[in-house]
């Protein structure tokens, strides 16, 4: 990818792996500056040495999305450091799959702190701050399942709508500040890897196994819908395998 002649302050959460990790990549080759946050330390730390050993701009640090505490903290941090946020990544996700009768609240409610509460905080974090530079682009991974319902997938399905519905909402409230939704279909990542009922887990596994896509084929999404020019918002991507119906 060719290097960018004007590099953005791009927050990145999720970042540890999959789809966030592949999007750090992407875009730190593209000649952003990546702010990468997760839970998982040891592999931001990691992968920021590796990006910057190879002559890229990153940083990191330690986030959990369901804290608004530590969401502001993290976006305060980027702001103090660089004076701006150009763009911020909604990318953390979790999805344990399980019916509805098996009452898995526990999940139910991880599920909206981190897939939905988490795109609010970081909305709530920088959306002030771009609002007075009148510039800015929020970024928020939904996934297919905010397109069709499937069975076991409710829950799921309902946080995946629900980034759907508020990125539009966020998108007719501003003038100014660009909103996308990247959907992705099947994509090699840790998604299912935990949680959730235990058949079901294993059928999601082998589906992304069988039809997934590299994650960085979303990174590449998501580099194309931040390069456009400050007056071109693309509002939506949804991004699958070809086989998956």
């Amino acid at each position: 990818m060719t290097t960018s002649p004007a590099g953005k302050i791009v927050l990145i959460t999720g970042a540890s792996s999959g789809i966030g990790e592949a999007t750090a990549r992407h875009l730190a080759d593209a000649g952003h500056h990546v702010v990468l946050g997760a839970r998982r330390v040891e592999r931001l730390a990691a992968l920021v040495e590796e990006l910057t050993a190879a002559g890229h701009r990153a940083e990191h640090a330690e986030l959990d999305v369901t804290s608004l505490d530590s969401v502001r903290a993290f976006v305060d941090a980027a702001l103090d450091r660089h004076g701006q946020v150009d763009v911020l990544i909604n990318n953390a996700g979790v999805m344990p799959l399980s019916p509805l009768a098996a009452l898995h609240v526990e999940e139910w409610n991880q599920m909206i702190d981190v897939n939905l509460r988490g795109v609010l905080h970081g909305i709530a974090a920088v959306l002030p701050s771009m609002q007075q530079r009148h510039a800015g682009h929020i970024v928020n991974v939904a996934s297919t399942s905010a397109h069709r319902v499937d069975p076991t997938a409710a829950v799921y399905c309902a946080t995946k709508y629900a980034v759907r519905a508020l990125s539009e909402g966020l998108r007719l409230e501003t003038t100014e500040v660009r909103v996308t939704v990247i959907s992705p279909g099947f994509t090699q990542s840790e998604l299912a890897n935990q949680g959730g009922h235990p058949d079901v887990q294993r059928a999601a596994r082998a589906a992304t196994e069988q039809l997934g896509i590299p994650a960085s084929a979303i990174a590449a999404a998501i580099g194309y819908a931040i390069s456009q020019p400050s007056n071109v918002d693309v509002s939506e991507l949804i991004v699958r395998p070809t086989a998956q119906n």
